[in-house]
C-alpha cells in the first residue's frame, strides 16, 4: 500500500470517529456533531476533488459553522464536546487557505474562518452556559484569538517561502532558456549559415566530381557539428540526476585555443579568406595592436617564422568565462560577415593581450566589392547611422535576427569589458576588450581606454 493510500485511510478513520459520540446523545447533538465532522473532512481532504476546490469546501464549512450557531437549541455540554474538534479542524483549514489560495480568496475566506474560530465557536458555548457573563465570553474569545494569530503567521511565512521558490524556479528556467538561445545562436546558427552558403555555392555552376565531393564533405561536417551542439543543449536541459556518473559535462567551453579551427572552417566553407594573427603595433598606438615592440613582427617567433596558433600564448591562461566570451565574439562577427558581407575578400581576426594586460579581440572585414548582394538590407553604424551592407542568406522578412550583438554586448559588459562595432574603411570592425583578473591580487585590470573603432 502506498503512502498516499495510508494517509487517506487514516484521515477517513479520523473523520468517521468524530460523530460516534452522537450515537449516545440526544438527536439535537447531531447538529454540532455534523458541523465538526464536515470541518474535519474538509481540513484533511485533498483538494480539488471531483471539481470541488479548496475555496469552495472552506466556504461551505464556514457557512455551516455560522448556521449551526444560529439554529442549535440543545445543551451547552454537547457544544463543548465537539468544540475542540471543530476548532482544530477550522484552524487547519485556515492555514491551508492562507497558504494555498490566491490573494483575494485567501483574504476573504481566511478572514471568515478566523472570525468563526475567534468569536463564533466560543460564543456558541458561552452564550448557552447557565448564567453567561460578558467577562467569560471576552476571555474565551481572547484565548481563541491566539491560535488564530499563530496559524495565520505560520501560513503567511510558508506562503512567502512558496512564492520565493516559484520565483527562483522561474528565474532558473529563464536563465536556462537564455543559455539555450545563446548556444543556438552562437553555434547552431553559425553552422547552418555555413551549410546554406555551401548549398548556394553548389547551385551557381556545374562542378567537377572532386569539388562536389569536397563540398558534400564540408556540408556533412557542418551538419554533424550542429547536431553535436544541439545534443549538448538537450543534455543541459535534462535533470542532472538522470545523467550517468561518467557522462561528460553537457556544454563544452570553447576558448582561444579553438580560434584557429574556427577561422579555418570559416575560410573553407564561406569562400572568404580569413586570417588569425597578432596585431603589428602597441595597443596604445593603434586600436587592436598590442605588441610593445613596433620593430618586430608580432606574427613571427624569435626565428622569424610565423607560428601556427597565434593565440597559443594566451590560450588556456585566462579564466574560462573570458576565453569563452572571446570565442563568442569571433564566432558572432564571422557569422555576420557571412550574412551581411558576402562580397568581402579578406577577414582579419586578432586575439591578443593589450599593454594593460587586458584581452582584446577584433574581427575586421574589407567590405568587398559593392553590388554583388542578392538582397540588400541595412546594417547599423556604431552610433546609429545608416546601413548599407548586403545580406547573403535572407532578407528583411527574417524574424528573430539582429539580437546577436546586443546579447553579446551584455555578456561582455557583465565581465567588465566593452564591445564596439562600426565602420573600418569600406569594411566593418567588431572589437571587444575584456579585462583580465590579476592572479596575485585578485583584482581586475581596468579596461582599455584606447579610442573606439571608427
Amino acid at each position: 500500500m502506498t503512502r498516499s493510500r495510508i494517509r487517506a485511510l487514516l484521515c477517513a478513520m479520523v473523520v468517521v470517529m468524530v460523530p460516534i459520540p452522537a450515537v449516545l446523545a440526544p438527536p439535537s447533538a447531531l447538529v454540532v456533531a455534523c458541523s465538526a465532522t464536515l470541518a474535519m473532512a474538509a481540513a484533511l481532504s485533498r483538494w480539488p476533488y471531483r471539481g470541488i476546490t479548496l475555496a469552495g469546501a472552506a466556504g461551505v464549512v464556514t457557512v455551516v459553522s455560522f448556521a449551526v450557531a444560529l439554529v442549535y437549541q440543545g445543551r451547552h455540554q454537547f457544544v463543548g464536546l465537539w468544540l475542540p474538534v471543530e476548532m482544530c479542524a477550522l484552524l487547519l483549514l485556515l492555514g491551508r487557505v492562507v497558504r494555498r489560495l490566491p490573494g483575494w480568496q485567501a483574504a476573504v475566506i481566511g478572514a471568515s474562518l478566523g472570525v468563526a474560530v475567534t468569536f463564533e465557536l466560543p460564543l456558541r458555548l458561552t452564550l448557552r452556559m447557565p448564567n453567561p457573563t460578558v467577562e467569560t465570553s471576552v476571555l474565551v474569545c481572547l484565548m481563541s484569538f491566539f491560535p488564530v494569530a499563530v496559524v495565520t503567521g505560520i501560513a503567511l511565512y510558508l506562503r512567502s517561502l512558496d512564492d520565493r521558490r516559484v520565483r527562483a524556479v522561474a528565474r532558473a528556467r529563464r536563465a536556462q532558456r537564455l543559455d539555450v538561445a545563446r548556444d543556438l545562436h552562437d553555434f547552431v546558427a553559425h553552422e547552418v549559415t555555413g551549410i546554406v552558403l555551401e548549398a548556394q555555392a553548389a547551385q551557381l555552376a556545374d562542378q567537377d566530381p572532386e569539388r562536389a565531393r569536397a563540398l558534400a564533405v564540408r556540408i556533412e561536417e557542418a551538419g554533424l557539428r550542429a547536431l553535436a551542439s544541439m545534443d549538448h543543449m538537450v543534455s543541459a536541459l535534462r535533470d542532472p540526476d538522470e545523467r550517468a556518473a561518467a557522462e561528460p559535462p553537457p556544454t563544452r567551453m570553447y576558448g582561444l585555443a579553438d580560434l584557429p579551427d574556427l577561422v579555418g572552417r570559416f575560410s573553407a566553407t564561406g569562400g572568404i579568406p580569413a586570417e588569425l594573427h597578432r596585431p603589428e603595433a602597441p595597443a596604445d598606438d593603434r586600436s587592436g595592436d598590442p605588441d610593445d615592440d613596433p620593430d618586430r613582427d608580432p606574427r613571427s617567433d624569435p626565428d622569424g617564422e610565423r607560428p601556427e596558433n597565434p593565440a597559443g600564448e594566451t590560450a588556456g591562461t585566462l579564466p574560462r568565462e573570458i576565453e569563452s566570451t572571446a570565442y563568442a565574439v569571433v564566432l558572432e562577427a564571422l557569422t555576420n560577415v557571412r550574412r551581411h558581407a558576402p562580397s568581402a575578400t579578406r577577414v582579419l581576426v586578432s586575439a591578443a593581450r593589450t599593454a594593460d594586460s587586458a584581452l582584446e579581440v577584433s574581427v575586421v572585414d574589407d567590405g568587398g566589392v559593392a553590388g554583388t548582394g542578392v538582397l540588400t538590407v541595412r546594417r547599423g553604424e556604431a552610433g546609429g547611422g545608416r546601413r548599407d551592407r548586403t545580406q547573403a542568406l535572407t532578407g528583411k522578412d527574417r524574424p528573430g535576427g539582429g539580437t546577436g550583438l546586443i546579447s553579446l554586448a551584455e555578456r561582455v559588459e557583465a565581465l567588465g569589458g566593452t564591445l564596439t562595432t562600426g565602420r573600418d574603411g569600406k569594411g566593418w570592425r567588431v572589437r571587444a576588450v575584456l579585462p583580465v583578473p590579476n592572479a596575485q591580487t585578485g583584482t581586475t585590470v581596468a579596461r582599455s581606454t584606447g579610442p573606439a573603432a571608427p
